[in-house]
């Protein structure tokens, strides 16, 4: 089974693998996951409260983010009137 990460092939993943417990050890690349795991987890986070406070910031100000519901009205509107005016054209044929 051939392995392509960016590029990369089984073999270099192992040389990389086997330098990386050379530099830290065995003991230390659980610890390394577990930060780099919650370091992940922080920004994710942040992000997910950047995300909110912007919705609850636009709430607030009586802004509509709910773009999608106009859009879909003014749709429905439009084939509406499409209906409304080949309706006639349509029972002729």
């Amino acid at each position: 089974m051939n392995v392509t990460l960016l590029f990369i092939s089984g073999p270099e993943i192992i040389v990389i693998m086997l330098i990386v417990v050379m530099l830290f050890g065995a003991d230390k690349i659980p610890e390394i996951a577990r930060g780099l795991g919650k370091g992940i987890r922080q920004v994710k986070d942040a992000t997910n409260d950047i995300k909110r406070e912007i919705k609850d910031s636009s709430e607030k100000h009586g802004l509509d983010t709910d773009v999608t519901k106009d859009i879909h009205k003014e749709i429905n509107a439009v084939k509406d009137n499409i209906d409304d005016f080949t309706g006639p054209i349509k029972r002729q044929l």
